[in-house]
């Protein structure tokens, strides 16, 4: 039997609120972060990924007590990310109620943190965030960026990838900074490339627009999950429309 693929919606929170952006800019209120978990959870979302977009940036910790809240609001696993810098940034984050830790910039700039992180916690609990964008000069190759996109990093994708999985990375999460939040649909050359240079579950995040996006990314050699935002923030389409459609299209979920 096939594993099922996972549905899963994201809440980007910046100054305790859920956002929505396109391209990680023009950034718009998308609702109240316990809310809007609490609504995902009862439509039958798979799981959550709750990131503190600007925490980075801001060179500060994720907010805890948002994280407790929301956590207090769902029944299925959660994924928080966002300025975790530290393994005992990770433990308040696990202790506040997540169930998986998301690494993104600080993991770049010291890979030892997701050894050191799995070691601790297992690495069933380690989730790498990889932002990434089409190399101008190489057509086929993509270069990690972090800090919301801002800092090009010079480093290859699919060789990052590569290695976080053998510093115990369980999971990739993997966003494609050209098709965020444009809705035309998953960036699916990225997508297979990063599947095939990491045995690991793969989320794939940015740019769906529809049923039929999320069914093509989750295809059989590509994605094991699909992350969405503004389809279901806009109330566009619901969980259930997805999965239900899925289901029409013969892949497997689980049940609404």
């Amino acid at each position: 039997m096939a594993l099922v693929k996972r549905i899963i919606p994201c809440l980007d929170i910046r100054d305790g609120r859920v956002v929505k952006g396109v391209n990680f800019v023009n950034i718009r209120d998308a609702g109240d972060p316990a809310a809007v978990a609490a609504r995902y959870d009862s439509e039958g979302a798979d799981e959550l990924v709750f990131l503190d977009i600007t925490a980075s940036v801001e060179k500060r910790a994720t907010f805890l007590t948002t994280v407790q809240t929301v956590a207090e609001q769902i029944s299925i696993p959660l994924t928080v990310g966002g300025g975790v810098q530290s393994v005992a940034d990770a433990e308040r984050l696990l202790k506040a109620g997540a169930d998986k830790v998301s690494f993104n910039t600080a993991a770049v700039n010291n890979p030892q943190l997701l050894t050191d992180c799995a070691a601790h916690f297992g690495a069933q609990c380690i989730v790498l965030a990889v932002d990434a964008r089409q190399k101008e000069s190489q057509k086929g190759c993509w270069e990690v960026v972090t800090h919301g996109g801002r800092t090009a990093t010079g480093r290859d994708a699919c060789e990052w990838v590569a290695e976080a999985a053998q510093r115990g990375a369980g999971e990739i999460l993997l966003t494609s900074m050209d098709s965020d939040g444009v809705q035309n649909g998953y960036d699916l050359p990225l997508t297979k490339a990063i599947a095939a240079a990491a045995p690991l579950p793969l989320i794939a995040s940015g740019g769906a627009g529809s049923p039929e996006h999320i069914a093509a990314v989750l295809a059989p050699g590509l994605a094991d999950a699909a992350l969405a935002a503004s389809i279901f923030h806009d109330r566009i389409y619901s969980v259930q429309q997805v999965k239900a459609y899925l289901q029409h299209a013969q892949i497997p979920v689980r049940p609404i």
